[in-house]
């Protein structure tokens, strides 16, 4: 969920995902073979389902939230296609809007899915398949009914043609059938794989009429279709998007809809950076903005409108673990291929400075990839890690076993003079040495340059002190300031040294780790592998993760993975906030009751009274 940068920007939306689950208390045995099957309303990764059978709404939705009104948000950069589900082109901020899953989310819940387009669901005892049962009703926004047929036309397609990300995180899928119009039925390929059965349900599924015959991997502005609540109602290429509320929006009385969805109109207005774009809002030019950046937030919100209570600001706190955002090292190159050079980069990073000078302390730093969350290894290893990471002890840094990772600490007063004097041990160590002030290689005799890819001017300030730091160890370090789409093509073919980027995750992490750290993933254009991870300990400890059988064994694993990738010294590790910090214009209201997991806005509505104010 995430306070990420737009690092990690249009790459295929981050599915919540987990290992294991259990069906919901209410399920109702309804076969009696070698593998009892039991169909239930929905499905829950651990325990019981939260919700009941026959439940009227979620808890943090007001079932009775007006309709109407039009909001406006802010987009950074451009678009040039509605397709948000290939790696080519720049996807429509919004676009999720237009499209339904089977299964809905429940954001109170870590992970609880309950029936949308799937009435409900029918799994054995071992996982090892699911059938989701289709409501009659599912119709797409011209009306065309919602079948089984578009349900496989979907995944084969995402799997076939979609960003890489879709063939790698639905791999153990081993047949999909339509058993009848409104009956689809998953095989999967082992039943080891224990989240698969639920992440099949958040899939956005296609229109099969619209999109047959179509070149799906070519960027297109030809509006789609979709079964969602909006649909595209106009847009000017690259600069504007408005979506409109389907009237006729079929699923708008189900229990997973219902308080959702409450604006007739959604507009995304396109703005070339972060400063101007907050300029157009305080000048009331959109509605709804999310802050990501601590000085803006500090310096920026005053005004008359603030004053006088026109715009609102408000920190909402969350229960989101926050993962790793961090400078993160392309170790495909060359010169970070020694794990000493990456710790010795990592040294001149000065967090507590940057965070006091520049941040107004706004962040905590961050030391784990799975930060804010119980699967952080924060602690030594028990001894049933240890079991977990035997079988690779001796392809793992041995302070895995004896140490916990932290972060390079300074006392903030910018004389990091002993981490220096570490970073140069560690790149002597690696077989550099300090010429005329610059760092060689000793064995190539080349010196060591480094370019800080970036497409935010905004973070200059952050890069730029540490730019300093590493130019005091000898290493030619310079920005390199690029437009967002030369930016998102130069990430996908990992044309870069370091960027700023991160890795969210979800309170049970799953099939995505596969996508982030597994060798298979490492060379795969689009993937999110940003950091050229191919390491055979990890792809076993990633593995072990997704088969945990359950919970206790997903939290051990998930820690024994996060200490290794800790002390593998792949990134640069920056800071979290456990916080949502919005500013918007007086015109909305909000549940009493807010969700755990999100920040829920799409809950919110429009005060009738304010809305032509």
């Amino acid at each position: 969920m995430l306070n990420l940068p737009v690092a990690t920007l249009r790459f295929s939306t981050k599915l919540i995902t987990a290992v294991g689950f259990t069906i919901g208390i209410l399920s109702t045995p309804v076969l009696s073979h070698a593998d009892a099957v039991q169909v239930s309303h929905g499905i829950s990764m651990h325990g019981d389902l939260k919700y009941p059978k026959g439940f009227s709404h979620f808890d943090y939705v007001n079932p009775k939230a007006p309709k109407g009104g039009k909001v406006t948000q802010s987009a950074i950069g451009t678009f040039d296609s509605f397709n948000q589900f290939i790696v080519k082109g720049n996807s429509a901020d919004g676009l999720g809007l237009i499209y339904d899953t089977l299964l809905g989310r429940a954001l109170d819940e870590p992970f609880s899915l309950y029936g949308l387009i799937a009435e409900n669901i029918e799994v054995p005892k071992d996982r090892s398949w699911i059938i989701f049962n289709l409501r009659k009703s599912a119709t797409f926004s011209d009306n065309h009914p919602l079948t089984a047929e578009d349900v496989v036309f979907s995944f084969e397609k995402l799997r076939s043609e979609g960003a890489p990300f879709y063939k790698a995180y639905y791999a153990d899928i081993d047949k999909i059938e339509a058993l009848n119009p409104h009956r689809v039925k998953f095989t999967f390929k082992n039943a080891l794989n224990r989240e698969l059965a639920l992440i099949v349900g958040e899939v956005p599924i296609l229109a099969k009429h619209y999109w047959q015959g179509k070149d799906f991997q070519k960027p297109s502005l030809d509006i789609p279709i979709g079964s969602g609540p909006y649909i595209i109602d106009s847009y000017d290429a690259g600069r504007s998007i408005t979506y409109k509320r389907n009237p006729n929006y079929w699923a708008k009385d189900l229990p997973v809809k219902v308080g959702y969805d409450n604006f007739d109109i959604q507009i995304f207005d396109y703005y070339r950076d972060g400063t101007v774009a907050m300029e157009a809002f305080k000048a009331g030019e959109y509605d709804f903005r999310q802050e990501n950046s601590s000085k803006r937030w500090a310096t920026s919100y005053t005004g008359q409108s603030f004053d006088d209570g026109r715009i609102k600001i408000a920190e909402l706190e969350h229960q989101n673990p926050t993962g790793m955002q961090a400078f993160v090292i392309n170790n495909r190159r060359e010169q970070f291929s020694d794990p000493r050079v990456r710790q010795a980069l990592a040294l001149a990073f000065d967090f507590e400075w940057t965070n006091k000078n520049i941040f107004f302390n706004a962040y905590t730093r961050t030391h784990s990839f799975f930060s804010n969350s119980e699967m952080a290894a924060t602690k030594l290893p028990t001894k049933e890690e240890i079991e977990i990471l035997e079988p690779v002890r001796d392809q793992v840094p041995p302070q895995v076993f004896t140490q916990v990772y932290k972060a390079p600490e300074t006392n903030g007063d910018g004389k990091i003079y002993t981490q220096l004097r570490q970073a140069k041990r560690l790149l002597q160590e690696a077989g550099w040495t300090f010429k005329s002030g610059k760092l060689i290689n000793a064995e190539s005799g080349k010196p060591l340059k480094i370019e800080m890819l970036l497409y935010s001017p905004a973070f200059e300030r952050v890069v730029s002190p540490f730019i300093r730091n590493l130019e005091r160890l000898g290493i030619e370090a310079n920005i390199r300031l690029v437009d967002v789409s030369q930016y998102i093509a130069r990430l996908r073919s990992y044309d870069f040294d370091i960027v700023v980027s991160g890795f969210g995750q979800s309170s049970s992490p799953g099939n995505e780790q596969r996508d982030y750290w597994h060798s298979s993933s490492a060379n795969k254009e689009g993937s999110r592998n940003l950091i050229g991870i191919q390491n055979p300990a990890i792809d076993y400890l990633v593995e072990q993760l997704i088969q945990s059988p359950d919970r206790e064994q997903l939290v051990l694993r998930t820690r024994a993975l996060d200490r290794v990738l800790q002390w593998n010294h792949y990134v640069i590790p920056q800071y979290h906030i456990n916080k949502y910090r919005v500013a918007y214009w007086d015109k909305f209201a909000m549940p009493e009751t807010r969700p755990k997991y999100a920040l829920g806005f799409n809950t919110w509505w429009i005060k009738p009274d304010k809305d032509a104010k």
